[in-house]
């Protein structure tokens, strides 16, 4: 990912809105499920679990091209443990990734030195287990700053 890369998200309608991923990528409707919005995009939490099951489908892929190997066919599966902080907000509390190689395990040489580094690799799974410092600023519609 370039350092300059960023995402705009403005508001359609309801919890609808629409993400643009900047240099000429599609567009992204997302959205609330119901009872709050319509559903008819993903939610906040779909993206994080996708960047999360993306990323590390794709340092896993990484770390098995270094050893010239091919996974054949390479699902994910990302599932959030849910649950309730001290305030009773709902939270993901935890992250389950299933990762599907297409290939018999014995048909992949290396596979335990890659099991064993390809985690690292992952830019977006390392950072959302180490946190990550959220700095928000709030702008009224005159252009003032009004936080942060």
């Amino acid at each position: 990912m370039s350092e300059n890369a960023s995402v705009t998200i403005t508001r359609q309608s309801g919890y609808q809105f629409l993400v643009d991923f900047g240099h000429d990528l599609p567009t992204l409707l997302a959205d609330e499920p119901t009872p709050l919005g319509e559903g008819s995009g993903p939610a906040p939490d779909h993206m994080l679990l996708a960047a999360v099951a993306n990323c590390l489908s794709a340092s896993l892929l990484f770390a098995l091209q270094k050893f010239k190997q091919d996974p054949g066919t390479l699902v994910a599966t990302a599932t959030p443990v849910m649950g309730r902080n001290a305030e009773k907000r709902l939270r993901i509390e935890a992250i389950n990734v299933k990762l599907e190689l297409g290939q018999p395990a014995s048909d992949i040489e290396h596979l335990d030195r890659v099991l064993d580094q390809f985690e690292a690799f992952c830019t977006v799974s390392m950072s959302v287990r180490e946190g990550i410092a959220i700095n928000v600023q709030v702008q009224d519609g005159a252009g003032v700053l009004i936080k942060g």
